[in-house]
């Protein structure tokens, strides 16, 4: 039986893991909660308490990582805006781990911040310029990776998040004067989010990117007024004062190098 480690089972992480579980697949997971570990042990993952620091790894990394073939690194690095923090050392700490384990795969969940906002249409092959400072610190992490000649690398760049139990518009509803009223949504569901990983590993499709994010682009005002009608919530109100600052995602290599179909459409 092919065994996969999942380095973060949280909101992504511990459906991936069930998921995989479900196709056959053995499955080790990390958490850093000590109560979460039964979570994970109940669903049939085989449970680590890792915790990530700028200098240290706290938690059996090694014995996560035995056994495995491929990794997942699902670990965002929990900076909004320019906040300061240091998730490239966090990331560093782990690579001898990786380097000396039986991992010759690894599928980083990345971030299409990367690339920042040009007014532009976005693939893989568009230069990164992120514009913010997870962005930065999520770009020199993939570079890290995939100049790691001890393993191959696999660069996912999820657009936003959503699901059945997330969705932006919560956070948005009521608010006035928002900015970029025009711009065109970039989200993912949670589902796709899966399905894209599954695909990934099933075909080998390692040493390479992809970026993730629905094809289905209204403007931010058009989807997030409807949304929060939907939902029974306060629509918000927007600025149109200012020109609107945006990028599209394009998706192209998924649908046609993973074969792919979207799942979730509309959000």
């Amino acid at each position: 039986m092919k065994q996969i480690s999942i380095l973060g089972c949280g909101w992504l992480g511990l459906p991936l893991a069930k998921a995989l579980l479900q196709d056959g697949l053995s499955v080790k997971g990390s958490t850093t909660s000590t109560e979460k570990l039964a979570v994970l042990e109940s669903a049939g993952i085989i449970p680590h308490q890792v915790v990530l620091e700028s200098d240290n790894v706290s938690g059996p990394l090694a014995e996560l990582l035995t056994g495995s073939s491929v990794l997942v690194i699902d670990i965002p690095p929990k900076l909004r805006g320019n906040q300061s923090g240091d998730f490239v050392s966090k990331i560093k700490t782990i690579l001898p781990f990786i380097e000396k384990s039986t991992v010759e795969n690894v599928l980083f969940i990345s971030s299409t911040s990367v690339y920042g906002d040009d007014n532009d249409q976005v693939t893989e092959e568009t230069t990164l310029n992120p514009d913010t400072e997870g962005g930065r610190q999520l770009q020199i992490v993939e570079a890290l990776l995939q100049n790691n000649s001890q393993f191959k690398t696999t660069i996912l760049r999820f657009g936003g998040l959503i699901g059945e139990d997330r969705n932006p518009v919560r956070f948005l509803a009521g608010k006035e004067n928002l900015d970029n009223p025009n711009a065109p949504i970039n989200l993912i569901h949670q589902a796709d989010c899966i399905g894209i990983i599954k695909q990934i590993i099933a075909k080998n499709a390692w040493d390479t990117s992809f970026n993730a994010a629905t094809p289905y682009h209204p403007s931010r005002e058009t989807y997030y007024t409807q949304k929060a009608v939907e939902l029974g919530l306060t629509a918000p109100t927007f600025d149109h004062t200012k020109p609107s600052i945006w990028k599209t995602i394009v998706v192209d290599k998924i649908e046609n190098t993973l074969e792919y179909t979207f799942q979730i459409i509309p959000l």
